[in-house]
This record gives structure tokens, sequence and C-alpha cells, in this order.
């Protein structure tokens, strides 16, 4: 079984963030890799945001970031407070379509409702098949499609 590690990420691994932003696989999804760069990299002091490089049995493959909701709520509705968003990607293309997604983003939400995180959220594109299949196999329920700064997603949840 594969050990799943969640390191916080640090300007160190803005190389490495740039990089696998620029991948085909990850552009697709996350879009203009330069202007993504530029969010993702300002975050990276931000007191409602936490950012982590993913690990597979010690390789660094993915990246996640874990929010507060009500810091950066974009049409969710009310939510239980402490819910906590998240994004992620998988950036080492030859990690895709393995698993990997479904079990480290169930692997961290286990983590955060084991912690007392009431609700974790997440809102892929609703073309994005590929991430909302994983998030069904993390546990994830679908709810409804909202509006967001980036077009339409599809709303996740996932209770305890």
């Amino acid at each position: 079984m594969t050990a799943y590690a969640f390191r916080p990420m640090s300007a160190g691994d803005l190389p490495t963030i740039k990089r696998w932003l620029e991948t085909p696989h990850v552009s697709e999804w996350w879009h203009d890799p330069a202007g993504q760069f530029e969010l993702v990299s300002g975050d990276l002091d931000h007191p409602d945001m936490a950012q982590f490089i993913v690990t597979a049995d010690g390789r660094e493959f993915a990246y996640l970031q874990c929010y507060n909701l009500s810091a950066w709520n974009t049409g969710f509705g009310q939510q239980p407070a402490g819910t906590r968003g998240l994004d992620q990607f998988i950036g080492e293309a030859d990690m895709v379509g393995h698993g990997h997604g479904s079990a480290f983003v169930r692997t961290f939400a286990d983590e955060l409702l084991a912690a007392g995180t009431p609700r974790v959220v997440t809102d892929p594109d609703p073309a994005n098949i590929r991430a909302i299949r994983a998030y069904e196999k993390a546990g994830f329920r679908r709810d409804r499609l909202v509006e967001t700064p980036d077009g339409t997603a599809l709303f996740m949840i996932r209770d305890s």
C-alpha cells in the first residue's frame, strides 16, 4: 500500500510548482500557468491557506491546497463553521491514472475530519470527469453546480 505524506510547501518548492503548472495535463484544467503560479506563490504566507507537496512513498508528485472556506467562499452558500476547501493536482505525468489522486485526497480528508473539521469541499470543472471520479472515490458527493470566478464548477462535499 502506498504511503502518502503532506509536507508544508515552502518558497524552495516554487520551481517545482511552476514546472508542474506548465505541464499539459495540469494546465488543461488549471489553465494559465503564469497566472496560476502567481496565485499559488502569492498564497504561500496567507493565514487562511495551507499548501502542501504530496509524496507517495517519499516521491514528490502532487500539490494540494487546503483553505478556510470563509476566506474564499465563491458562492458555495452557507457551510458549517470550520469547513475547509481543497484543490489539488498531480504534477508528475507518470503518476496520473493510477489511483493516486483519489487515494491521497481520501487520506488528507480523513485526517481533516478526524481532527474535527466538520466538512471538506471541492469544486472541480464539471467537464473534468477524471477529477470528479477521483473525488467520488475519495468519499465526496456531488451537490450542485456553482458559479465561481473561474466559471461553472461542480460543488462536492465530504462530511465525516
